[in-house]
């Protein structure tokens, strides 16, 4: 995610970090390399064939930036839910956090409450790597004893086990009597909301929009803006490559961008926070069971980017 501050609107006619130019960037000089031919071949003349009427680009036109429009909406719909699962997930964790350690009256540094923190948080960095298929044995060993660690690492959903693992501390600590019955279902309810959360992540995480609908968009924006010159050119002249270039990437930008917000999960620019998520989601839990060293807080880089 690109956080900067809010730039004045001369200075965002500039902005590289963070936009998709880079990504559109060769089929925009394919495009003026055409619209220059183009143009070279319509001054030499007699060669009216390079003419096409410009009514059905029009048309076309239309139609295809609601259909651009539309994949656009879909691919923000998934990005915006990943964010309020991710959301969600703070909230539920928090929650977790406050009604199974609140009853324990423990006091800083209590192992009971350090060992269900170090769970949710092993739970929240393995939901993050399954999501971005990397590999999550540095953190798992960070936070959890060498044995459960490395049977998490043994398992496929890692995340699914790691709740398992909470579900049975709390049930050892209802069999000990210091979770009531009530407060005990309490954190159940809890753990099933953790657990729609990461079904709600894979379910974006593993179907994404339709291939054929995206290929069909991807090709008509492309050779649309091919031909786009030699609708142009018998009407606005020299002006062509400059329109046709602008007007392509009006249309290349907005497919690009669809592309990489279908994937909120992935490392793309533009993608969701998934690292600084979860160090917020850990430094808020150690911060509640009293604890003063704290992971440090996530930070933008040099390109103003947040992972």
């Amino acid at each position: 995610m690109i956080v900067r501050p809010k730039l004045n609107w001369f200075k965002m006619l500039f902005v590289w970090n963070g936009s998709v130019l880079k990504a559109v960037l060769l089929p925009l000089s394919v495009i003026l390399a055409i619209s220059l031919a183009v143009l070279w071949a319509h001054s030499s003349g007699g060669t009216s064939w390079l003419h096409l009427n410009p009514t059905p680009f029009s048309l076309i036109g239309v139609a295809l930036a609601i259909f651009v429009s539309f994949r656009n909406n879909a691919s923000y719909d998934r990005y915006w839910e990943a964010r309020k699962l991710w959301g969600e997930l703070l909230i539920r964790t928090r929650n977790l956090t406050r009604q199974a350690v609140g009853v324990l009256d423990s006091a800083p540094g209590d192992p009971d409450a350090q060992r269900l923190v170090a769970l949710l948080c092993a739970f929240t960095y393995s939901l993050k790597h399954q999501l971005r298929s990397t590999d999550p044995a540095d953190v798992l060993h960070r936070l959890l004893p060498a044995g459960d660690a490395e049977r998490a690492l043994a398992r496929q959903y890692r995340p699914v086990h790691l709740l398992d693992d909470v579900s049975r501390l709390l049930a050892a600590w209802r069999r000990d009597g210091r979770l009531s019955d009530i407060l005990f279902d309490g954190c159940q309810r809890q753990l099933d909301g953790l657990s729609a959360v990461v079904g709600g992540c894979e379910r974006i995480a593993t179907t994404p929009l339709p291939y054929a609908y995206n290929v069909l968009l991807h090709r008509t924006v492309y050779f649309f803006c091919a031909l786009l010159p030699l609708g142009l050119v018998d009407s606005i002249g020299a002006a062509t490559p400059v329109i046709s270039v602008f007007i392509a990437y009006a249309f290349m930008a907005l497919d690009a961008i669809a592309s990489e917000l279908e994937n909120p999960f992935g490392e793309e620019p533009n993608d969701l926070p998934l690292t600084a998520l979860a160090v917020n989601i850990e430094r808020t839990l150690r911060e509640m069971i009293g604890e003063t060293v704290l992971p440090d807080a996530p930070l933008p880089d040099a390109f103003y980017r947040l992972r």
